[in-house]
């Protein structure tokens, strides 16, 4: 256990001289992560809950993974209305049959989060059955981050940073800045974890009811817009000693309060999925003890996979398409 928490050291030193410029932008993914521990029971809980700073932290690994490798951007999203005006009759649920359909490429091009999140589920499944400790850590933490963004609705559409309509930076005031600045008073207490019998279809219901959330994320935008002047809606606050320029305080509560609890309603969805998988994998595993379970240090190998995400994190360049704000 020493070693291990030397390695988690050694990540989270990593991981501070750059982490200051988009963690805040991360509040929603860990916070969704560490609540869904809570749902666990007992007998996870007693694996579970002593790493919870662990599923916490590395929620945000997958983001910052958009920075060293080009395949993990489509993971994050899928642009199902690129798919036409009934697209949940159109694309097949099952992934050998929607390249069939449309070609592994094209899948890619617009995003594959269903399906990334039912391969996840059976990486983390295995992991348990092997009793790999340190492999379940990493797959349930990066697992959290697939479903979180499945329950954001601008991550099912073309138009996911409002470039299309004239919202620019919509994204980063639905999925950032109003959970950031209202989350926490939000009620996450969401029960306990159930068993999901299809993980596939799990993610497929998460994706179609974020999309179908859309018409509220845009209208009410603009319908902001309109009550609060355009001399208000923005302003400049300062974050890790840099001036930046945000949604105002008060267009914020006012989108939200149209939103009518949209976001905790997602958020809520999200941590109780995110518990309910987690849960699944580990029945259909064979509800292996965790009690038993050991964590070891990492290899060399991992070492230098951290340091090339860190240092490709650090460069600024993420790879493939950006929800920019």
């Amino acid at each position: 256990m020493m070693q291990y928490k030397k390695y988690f050291l050694v990540v989270c030193l990593l991981c501070m001289s750059q982490g200051g410029l988009h963690s805040w932008g991360f509040w929603a993914h860990k916070q969704i992560n560490r609540m869904a521990v809570y749902t666990l029971p007992p007998q996870m809980m007693a694996f579970y809950k002593p790493n919870i700073e662990f599923i916490t932290d590395h929620a945000t690994d997958p983001d910052k993974r958009r920075y060293a490798l080009l395949d993990e951007a489509p993971r994050h999203y899928i642009d199902i209305d690129h798919y036409g005006s009934h697209p949940f009759d159109s694309v097949p649920k099952r992934w050998d049959d929607a390249i069939k359909k449309y070609t592994e490429d094209t899948l890619n091009a617009y995003g594959i989060v269903p399906w990334h999140i039912n391969k996840m589920y059976f990486r983390l499944v295995e992991a348990f059955k092997k009793g790999d400790a340190n492999y379940i850590l990493k797959i349930s933490a990066d697992i959290g981050h697939y479903i979180g963004d499945a329950h954001v609705p601008l991550h099912t559409t073309e138009n996911y940073n409002g470039q299309m309509t004239n919202q620019v930076g919509i994204h980063g005031l639905l999925e950032s800045r109003i959970p950031e600045m209202l989350g926490s008073d939000y009620d996450y207490f969401v029960g306990k974890a159930k068993y999901i019998k299809s993980p596939l279809a799990f993610a497929w219901q998460a994706v179609e009811q974020s999309h179908a959330a859309l018409d509220s994320v845009f209208n009410f935008e603009k319908l902001s817009s309109q009550q609060v002047p355009p001399d208000r809606k923005y302003a400049y606050e300062d974050r890790q000693n840099v001036n930046i320029r945000t949604y105002s305080a008060e267009f914020t509560a006012t989108y939200s309060t149209m939103l009518n609890g949209l976001v905790e309603r997602r958020m809520r969805q999200a941590i109780i999925g995110v518990g309910s998988i987690w849960y699944s994998a580990w029945v259909q595993a064979g509800e292996p003890d965790l009690y038993k379970l050991t964590l070891k240090p990492p290899t060399q190998d991992e070492l230098d996979e951290l340091n090339n995400v860190k240092n490709q994190y650090e460069g600024g360049n993420i790879k493939g398409r950006t929800e920019a704000q």
